[in-house]
């Protein structure tokens, strides 16, 4: 099989703030921006990398939700436990120290894991976790 990730979504409360995080702090390309019904999907991807792409989306706009479920995702999104990321970069130190000085809400410093990789951790404005690993050299 020839599979490939195309998209995935994470959740946003304020698609201005949304959009000034990943497209200027982390410098992602602005891909579809659209306007449905008072609410706003956003999609952006990194530079270089067309066929990959993080669709910022309004999670009310989820059909068949109830208002308690609405209620438990606002809840979830705020505490930082409803959606993740999983990113890499060549340059931790650099890239950290951008995140930083953008007023991210750091999460975890540059730390080498006991698994193996050197990341770090951080909120995007929704409250979503961002962890970013070092990529290594391979043999």
């Amino acid at each position: 099989m020839d599979i490939t990730i195309h998209a995935s979504f994470l959740p946003h409360n304020d698609p201005d703030a949304a959009l000034a995080f990943y497209r200027d702090t982390l410098g992602f390309e602005v891909r579809n921006d659209v306007g449905y019904g008072g609410m706003r999907w956003i999609t952006v991807g990194p530079a270089g990398q067309p066929g990959t792409s993080i669709v910022l989306n309004p999670p009310a706009a989820t059909p068949g939700l109830t208002d308690d479920e609405r209620r438990t995702i606002a809840e979830m999104m705020a505490k930082g436990t409803y959606a993740m990321l999983l990113l890499a970069t060549k340059d931790l130190a650099g890239t950290f120290e951008r995140l930083q000085a953008s007023g991210a809400e750091v999460v975890q410093e540059p730390t080498e894991q006991p698994y193996g990789v050197r990341d770090c951790a951080f909120r995007d404005p929704a409250g979503n976790l961002i962890r970013l690993q070092e990529l290594r050299q391979t043999r």
